[in-house]
Parts: C-alpha cells; structure tokens; sequence
C-alpha cells in the first residue's frame, strides 16, 4: 500500500496549512474576534481543505491510508479520552466558599501538579481548574492563576509516571519501566518547586495590591464535596488506559488501518464510564460547576483541523534524516540539544510522535533495539552506549512533557483550561501573549535545568 515514504517526498511547503491555522488561532480572536466566535468552525474546515484537498489527488491511496490512520488512531481516541475526563470531572463540586489567597492557589496547584502524574495532565486540570477559577472569582487580578494552572498542572506535574502525559505512556508501550520516569524527579521537582516560588511571589503582590477581596466575597458556607462517585469512574477511564497499554488483545483492519481491539475496548469503557457520569449526577450539580460543553466542543472542532494539517509536519519529522527536517535531525546529537529539539517541537507539533522520533532516532544512532533498551533502563545491562541512552532519554521525556507548556496548544489541556477559563469571563491572554509569559518565565526555567541536568 506505501511503495514509497511520504515523509520522504512531502516537501517543507506542505506544512503551510498548518502554520495557518495556528496563525488564525493566534491573531483572528484579536483581529476579529465575533467573526472568530462565529465562524471558526468554518475557518478551520478551510485550513482543513487545502491540505487535504491536493494531498488526496496527488497521493490518493497513501493520502487515504494516512488521513484515516490519524484520525482512527489518534484524533478519535484523544476526543474519546477528553470527553470522558472532561465529563466525568464536572460531575464532581467542591461546593462551599473559598477565598484564593496566595496561600490557597499555592496550595491547588501543588495538588494540582502532585495529581497529574498520578490521574493525568489532563484529569488534573479538568477536575481542578473549576474550583480554582470560583476561589478566585472575587479577585481582579487573576489570569496570572490560569496561567501558571496551565504551566504546573497541565503540563511539568505530569512527568512523573507513564500516567501523566501521552508521550511517557507511549515510552511505557515501547519498553520503558514504569516507574523509571520516576527519574525526572529531580528535574521536575526543581522546575515546580521554582514556579511555586514565583507565582506566590507574584500572586502575593497582586493580592496586597487589590486590597482585601475577603470583604467583598459576602457570607461564608463550609466546604462540601459532592459527587464524589465520579471519582470512581475517573479511576476506571485511568485503569482503562493502562490497560489498553499492558494487554495486547490482538488486531483488525478498518479500511487498511490496523487497529487494536484492546484500544477499541479502552475507548468503549471510557464513553460507557462518561455517560453512567452524565446519568447518575443531578444536572442541578453540573449546572452549579458551570459545567457546559462549550469548551470540548471548541477543542473537538479546532483539533480536528490541527490533526488534519499536522500529517505532513508528523511525516516529515518522522523520515528523520531522509526528510526535509534532516538538518535539524543530524545536527541533534548531545542530551542538551534533544531537551531542546524535542520540547521545541512539543510546542507546537503532537509531543508523542515527537517523543518517539527522537527516542527511535537515538536506538538507531546507538545500534539498540527496544529490548536491549529496556535491560538497560532496569540496570539489568551496562555499558557505554546504554549510559548514553539514559541521559539522552532523561532529556527526550523531560522535553516533551515540561515544554508542551510553551504554548496553547502544546498539549491538550492547555486549550481546555483556556476555553473553561474564558466561558467564566477570565480574559485570558493571546496566544501570543500566553507565549510571552512562557518566553519570559518558562524559558528562563528551561535554561537553568539545561545547565544542571542536561
């Protein structure tokens, strides 16, 4: 069905439908904001349609092959998986009055980060960002919250456990030890503990400077947890993934894509375990957590599109050296560089086929193969390339995990918290003005664990 490699034929151009989208995400909101509002549906369609378009007629059967393959196995089971964890996580309210104090946001945030390795960068975000943006819906000053929610919570806590971000999982199915990631402890713990110290900073000062938001916040109720059989269920969406990675329940063919039955089933439990949610919570409940759908429904939309246009750019960066990135690729040899590389990317591109280009490209360079790979990582097996291996891997998973917070769409639940944040009236940055902050606070992070760990 491929006589050839796309990725070694698709030309550098071919990712300019890309470029635009993220380009009508970025500068249409502020431009044309009630056009965006209205129609963005229909711009992405658009972006959509111009690659696939040509694409289809000049590579008709691997264009087919490629378009359904992405959505089948990718964009399908990410919408799956968001629905389930947005739908199940807003079924559960914290009901009662909180005041977010410095201390208080310092506080959900550590939670934050410390549950997203264990249930998700994106469980975590999506079961917290509620509560928070009602603790702060007295203050003024209050995006910066968002902000670093999206930095700590959406992203860098994810990096512990093959749990907390798609690209560790996808390591996790290649051979690395489940609880090898533990090792990026240091790393990770130095990047929050860093952030936490700067947003209390911060935060304290628009605090002082917004005077006493206490009197404003009227009478008092005591904290209250409701719904919390939802939680139930949101172990069962979790258990469910793991699973769908340990057991192998063999395969099928949809239209020449080979599929997993043990994926199919993963994704079943999941819609199962999201509806039970929808049925056994009161409305009333959900209606109290200002759960709507507009936010997934924005993501579901703008993401297909993304998906869509990202298949020559994902081609490309997979061809390795025989692609059109092949000087970005040859010129990646040291831990430091692989940091950057792939967190560069993770920016902006799917950081799991990012992570496992590079992770495929170092076996290739080392001349290891996956077993070998695992022996190594479990101390079973020392030698020099094998060190090598570990620190380049180190920086491979520390990349493409911490720096998907770069920008919105660096991963998944930085778009959900946005839209969630911005359908409660926060007014949320630009996309690039998010990419301000995280040039002026996240790079200078990243620069400082370059120079200690990589």
């Amino acid at each position: 069905m491929h006589p050839f490699n796309l990725g070694e034929i698709l030309p550098l151009y071919s990712v300019l439908p890309f470029v635009g989208i993220l380009l009508s995400i970025a500068l249409l909101p502020l431009i044309k904001p009630l056009f965006w509002h209205r129609h963005y549906g229909k711009v992405t369609l658009a972006w959509a349609l111009i690659f696939a378009l040509p694409f289809l007629i000049f590579f008709t059967s691997s264009a087919i092959h490629s378009i359904l393959h992405i959505y089948l196995i990718d964009y399908l089971p990410f919408i799956i998986l968001l629905w389930g964890l947005f739908t199940i996580s807003g079924g559960i309210y914290l009901r009662g009055t909180m005041l977010g104090t410095p201390a208080v946001n310092t506080l959900f945030l550590i939670a934050g980060t410390l549950l997203a390795s264990l249930i998700g960068t994106t469980g975590a975000s999506m079961l917290l960002i509620r509560p928070v943006i009602r603790a702060n819906h007295v203050r003024k000053n209050k995006v910066h919250v968002i902000v670093f929610f999206i930095f700590l919570v959406s992203n860098i806590g994810g990096s512990l456990t093959p749990l907390g971000d798609p690209p560790l999982f996808l390591g996790f199915l290649h051979g690395v030890p489940f609880f090898w990631t533990l090792k990026l402890g240091p790393a990770m713990g130095l990047a929050s503990g860093l952030l936490l110290a700067i947003f209390f900073a911060l935060d304290s000062y628009f605090y002082r400077k917004e005077g006493s938001p206490q009197s404003r916040s009227g009478a008092t109720e005591p904290l209250k947890l409701e719904g919390a059989y939802n939680f139930i269920l949101l172990g069962g969406v979790i258990g469910a993934v793991l699973l769908s990675g340990l057991w192998k329940a063999g395969e099928f063919t949809v239209f020449g894509v080979e599929m997993g039955w043990q994926d199919l089933i993963r994704d079943g439990f999941i819609l199962l375990f999201g509806f039970i949610s929808l049925k056994i919570t009161p409305d009333r409940m959900r209606d109290d957590n200002g759960f709507s759908w507009g936010p997934i429904k924005e993501v579901a939309i703008l993401f297909a599109g993304i998906f869509m246009t990202i298949i020559p750019a994902l081609a490309i960066l997979k061809a390795g050296e025989h692609g059109h990135l092949a000087f970005l690729v040859t010129a990646v040899k040291e831990p430091w560089q692989y940091f950057w590389a792939s967190g560069g990317l993770s920016s902006f591109l799917d950081n799991a086929p990012t992570y496992l280009t590079f992770f495929n490209l170092e076996l290739g360079r080392l001349g290891l193969d996956e077993t070998t790979a695992t022996a190594i990582l479990n101390g079973a097996l020392q030698q020099e390339a094998g060190s090598q291996f570990v620190r380049i891997l180190l920086a491979v998973s520390a990349g493409s995990v911490f720096m998907g917070a770069n920008t919105y769409i660096g991963n998944a639940p930085n778009f959900m918290v946005r839209s969630i944040a911005e359908e409660n009236k926060i007014q949320m940055p630009s996309f690039f003005g998010y990419m301000a902050w995280s040039a002026g606070i996240l790079i200078p992070v990243f620069i400082l664990l370059t120079i200690i760990f990589f």
